[in-house]
């Protein structure tokens, strides 16, 4: 199916099923821990053996030797692989060649060996005896050394250009009445999701099956095969459950590599878990910026000229983080400059964490944005609003589809009382409290991507939908089973939902907020074809047939919609692909983030009392999980403003806090009461669903939202994340 005109009536419009606050059909499951997550599939793999992945000492240089005597030795081992005997390893495309090192090691903790064993406890004790002597090299392991020689990366397919301008931004800043110039840095962040990168590899014959965690299932078909040179139709990938991504397992890892690596070399399953501090070190993470940010308006407060330079830094041939985009298109202002340049560092691997490039961006553009606002002496939101736009600011024949940030920062603070905010920091007390509130705008695109699906009716009236989307923990397998039954016209106990395979059809993938409005859509194109082939077999004109209640009516005449199979199962398959609509129309998803914090005047410990998102992003095809998804973003969020930093030893080039002990994340006791507002709103040029998404929506100026309460309460201004105590205790006011 082909989406290139704006989305009429359809069966989802009928809003029986979609929409609706539905329970997660994969929720039972998960609380009796009976969903099969990639390390625990005892119900398909027997006899397996077990991998022990043995991370680089240093950070850069080159293996002198390795001594694996000790470990063969040991009890239980099978075999150990190391670049020595894996064969030539390809490169995917995202560099899986570089998932086993040696000689050369380009990051701390790059995988140099996996031990294979009978047991776990035998591979990790052997792990332990294998003798290393390394030819360490110099490395660059600090951003701000090397930031002003970095040079701009290449165009990519989602960050686009590096550097973007429109007017003369120059000359309007210089010529500005009002200016602000500020800088501000984000820390590198670490995933800590809570099922590790794992993965179970079987051969049978030539052909490879991983089971796995992994949230982009065609992505990483083809990186295997890619990286073990061996036919594309000879792999496939199986991922149902994914103990969470946030974009740490868009791309196949080393477990997956070696897992594979090590199944070949003792000819039985293998399973690999990467531990904690790998997660850290080995796989991506979210890399560090430093954001200049310059604004020039007019004293009534019309921005004039707007400017955001971001640097941060990858191994080579990484990419940047994309923190200047979202100003591309937030606020109006008629000279504009963006610039985002790539450092080479030597640390491990930088790349996609939830919301990439706009929840850092925004980190620094929406404090920026409340900073000018003060220099104004205007009401931050009062500030956004007048410079509100409903055009790309820099291709202004394009409008947005659709674009409601100014009901949502309106909305936000009726509900959240901004009217009791005191302007003049610092000037609210609650006994050793000082109080404040904070706000700031959020957004996040919406990308469009082909999606497909297989959906089979039997003669019970049962609807199979498969395809190898995957269920990180949004709610995946619900709306998807919404989707088909608002379709076909059957209950949710009518849909049987089969996700994460690669023999299934090709999906979007979970990644970048597209897979909820994706995949539906995929879903929907099916069941329509569905809809067709059972009108045709009951002698219907699919045009004038209903489907309702698991009936098929036309005229007089209903039939049971099993009946369409009693002949056989009937099968149907397509896609969602589409026009050009994404490039008439900018698409975007909007919201409104609000905090209200307490510093204690003593300590400076931060408390967030009170938070509020009011989201714009089209049809939410289930509020429940969709809830769920934005009160999880502002718990990362949270985290990221307060908390989350992966410290650097410069000396050595790695993460030194490379587990949950060191590296801290928000706990319940961190967290208030969260309250969330979906704007009622459909987009009928996104797709059919009309939808959007928002697990991505939700974090995106969470961590500027906080540090503006933290300031309101204070009147100290923090500009590098995270905001702990000792940025600002010795600058706190006296208490009396």
């Amino acid at each position: 199916m082909k989406f290139d005109t704006p989305a009429g009536t359809n069966p989802i419009d009928q809003l029986k099923v979609v929409g609706r606050p539905t329970d997660r059909i994969d929720g039972p499951l998960k609380t009796t821990g009976t969903a099969p997550y990639a390390y625990e599939r005892h119900d398909v793999v027997q006899n397996p053996a077990y991998g022990y992945v043995v991370g680089a000492a240093i950070a850069k240089g080159r293996i002198a030797s390795i001594d694996l005597a000790d470990a063969k030795a040991a009890p239980g081992v099978l075999a150990i692989v190391t670049a020595e005997n894996a064969g030539t390893l390809g490169k995917g495309n995202f560099n899986t060649a570089k998932l086993l090192g040696g000689p050369e090691i380009e990051h701390y903790h790059q995988a140099i060996a996996v031990v294979v064993a009978e047991t776990f406890e035998q591979a990790r004790a052997a792990a332990s005896l294998i003798k290393v002597d390394y030819a360490r090299g110099k490395g660059r392991f600090d951003l701000a050394a090397v930031k002003d020689s970095a040079p701009p990366p290449p165009p990519s397919e989602f960050g686009g250009k590096p550097d973007t301008a429109v007017g003369d931004f120059a000359a309007a800043f210089a010529a500005a009445p009002v200016k602000l110039d500020a800088t501000y840095t984000t820390p590198d962040q670490s995933h800590a999701m809570m099922e590790p990168h794992a993965s179970i590899a079987l051969w049978e014959g030539d052909k490879l099956t991983i089971y796995t965690s992994n949230q982009m299932i065609n992505w990483g078909k083809g990186d295997v095969a890619k990286t073990l040179g061996i036919p594309r139709e000879n792999v496939r990938l199986v991922s149902p459950y994914i103990g969470g991504g946030f974009g740490g397992k868009l791309f196949v890892r080393a477990d997956a590599v070696l897992a594979a690596l090590g199944a070949k070399a003792v000819r039985r399953p293998v399973k690999v878990a990467l531990t904690r501090p790998l997660m850290a070190n080995n796989t991506t993470h979210r890399p560090a910026t430093i954001q200049r940010i310059r604004i020039g308006a007019t004293r009534d407060g019309k921005i004039t000229a707007i400017g955001h330079e971001s640097w941060s830094g990858d191994l080579p041939g990484g990419g940047p983080e994309t923190a200047v985009n979202q100003t591309r298109l937030l606020y109006a202002g008629a000279n504009r400059m963006t610039a985002t340049r790539l450092a080479v560092l030597d640390l491990p691997e930088g790349n996609a964490l939830r919301a990439p490039g706009e929840a850092p961006g925004l980190m620094a553009l929406e404090i920026a944005i409340d900073e000018m606002a003060e220099k104004l002496g205007m009401d931050p939101i009062e500030f956004r609003i007048l410079n509100d736009t409903q055009v790309d600011p820099e291709q202004p024949s394009r409008r947005f589809s659709q674009r409601r940030l100014v009901e949502c920062l309106r909305t936000g603070a009726e509900r959240f009382g901004w009217n009791r905010r005191q302007a003049k920091p610092g000037s609210v007390r609650e006994g050793r409290w000082l109080v404040g509130m904070g706000v700031a705008a959020a957004f996040r695109n919406n990308l469009l991507t082909k999606s497909a699906a297989r959906v089979r009716l039997d003669r019970q009236g049962m609807v199979t939908v498969e395809t190898d989307m995957t269920d990180i923990g949004t709610g995946t397998y619900t709306i998807i089973a919404q989707t088909a039954a608002e379709t076909m016209g059957v209950p949710l106990d009518k849909v049987v939902v089969r996700l994460g395979d690669s023999d299934f059809p090709v999906s979007c993938g979970s990644g970048g907020q597209w897979g909820a409005n994706n995949s539906t859509s995929g879903v929907y194109a099916a069941c329509m074809k569905l809809r067709e082939a059972a009108a045709q077999r009951l002698g219907f004109n699919a045009t004038d047939a209903a489907f309702a209640d698991s009936q098929v009516r036309s005229g007089n005449r209903s039939v049971p919609l099993g009946d369409a199979a009693r002949g056989g199962e009937i099968v149907a398959e397509d896609f969602i692909e589409y026009g050009d609509l994404d490039k008439q129309y900018q698409q975007s998803t909007f919201g409104g983030h609000f905090v209200e914090a307490a510093v204690d005047a003593y300590t400076g410990e931060i408390r967030v009392r009170r938070m509020l998102a009011v989201c714009a992003a089209g049809r939410i095809l289930n509020p429940k999980s969709a809830r769920s998804q934005v009160i999880g973003a502002m718990v990362m969020g949270t985290g990221a403003a307060l908390m989350e930093e992966l410290a650097i030893d410069k000396r050595f080039g790695f993460f030194v806090n490379h587990d949950l002990a060191g590296y801290e994340v928000p706990v319940h006791a961190d967290i208030p009461h969260q309250e969330v507002i979906f704007l009622e709103e459909t987009d009928p040029i996104s797709s059919p669903m009309k939808a959007k998404g928002v697990g991505e929506l939700g974090i995106c100026g969470v961590g500027a939202a906080v540090a503006n309460a933290v300031y309101n309460a204070t009147g100290v201004r923090v500009r590098d994340y995270p905001i702990t105590l000792d940025k600002f205790l010795d600058r706190l006011p006296a208490v009396a």
